[in-house]
């Protein structure tokens, strides 16, 4: 019984440090929402993006690992405000189905020009960290630097938005947009603005991303999904209720998974997921 309890603790420290990974990705598409009132359903594919410059920059040209992340989190920060000004932009009027369906098309054809460029083949950034072990339970190395990595990251923005005039602006502008142009503030720059910085979340988190898992043109589709259902699950642009359900629902997945199966795991956490929006439709901290 006294190994189950170890191991069963190992599960539940597992699923907090996948938690701070998911946060960090549910952070940025809840501040795009929360700002832009557009849901990007192609977030995940700017990690992908991400993945594949770290991928390129470190195997192929020979950076230094940190110089090819921090040069990720820049390109897919530019990528953010290019998708924002090209497609986003032109149909911020439309009704919410024609933004979702053009951030749809977006999705799959970034996706394409992936195949197409990259190939279908899974490629390794070829990176080993080894294996932490505490008594009886291991833990991964890479887990473990992007639950670190991930929860800075978060503080940072948390003291970007809540400490910096351009962070109050964005705050602001998300709670009254009819308004704030008549103090002085830019919405279109404010814009712009959050899409970089939701383009750049995106991209550290496909510099965490790249230490754990290959780098193919579907894997997008594997956190995606997910990732959405957080930022719906904790209310759409509430920041907070993203970083409480990303929590609640990696404990479905670690937990789920270490008493049944890892399938079981993510079924529990979608099973959760459809009860909630019965319960509490708008989400854990939405607005009604």
């Amino acid at each position: 019984m006294e190994v189950f309890d170890i191991f069963l603790l190992e599960a539940i420290l597992n699923g907090l440090l996948l938690g701070g990974l998911l946060a960090l990705l549910s952070l940025g598409l809840n501040l795009i929402f929360g700002v832009i009132d557009v849901v990007w359903i192609c977030y995940a594919e700017l990690i992908m993006c991400g993945m594949y410059a770290v991928y390129y920059l470190h195997v192929q040209y020979h950076w230094p690992l940190l110089a090819a992340m921090a040069a990720a989190v820049v390109i897919v920060a530019v990528l953010g405000v290019i998708l924002h000004q090209f497609v986003i932009r032109p149909v911020l009027g439309a009704e919410p189905i024609n933004q979702l369906l053009v951030t749809g098309g977006v999705l799959f054809f970034l996706q394409a020009a992936a195949t197409l460029a990259f190939g279908i083949e899974f490629r390794n950034l070829g990176v080993t960290l080894p294996s932490i072990r505490l008594g009886e339970m291991s833990f991964s190395a890479a887990r473990l630097v992007a639950f670190c990595v991930a929860l800075a990251g978060m503080v940072g923005m948390y003291l970007f938005l809540s400490r910096s005039y351009l962070g109050t602006a964005i705050r602001a502008i998300s709670q009254d947009r009819a308004i704030m142009p008549l103090m002085g503030v830019s919405p279109a720059r404010i814009f712009v603005l959050a899409s970089a910085l939701g383009g750049a979340l995106a991209g550290l988190g496909a510099c965490l991303l790249v230490l754990q898992y290959d780098v193919h043109p579907a894997i997008g589709l594997s956190f995606g999904p997910i990732t959405f259902l957080i930022c719906v699950m904790g209310g759409l642009g509430s920041m907070a209720g993203g970083f409480i359900a990303a929590f609640v629902f990696a404990q479905f997945i670690s937990v789920g998974g270490f008493l049944f199966h890892l399938e079981w795991g993510y079924v529990l956490a979608f099973a959760f997921f459809i009860a909630m929006m019965f319960w509490r439709p708008q989400g854990i901290l939405g607005r009604r």
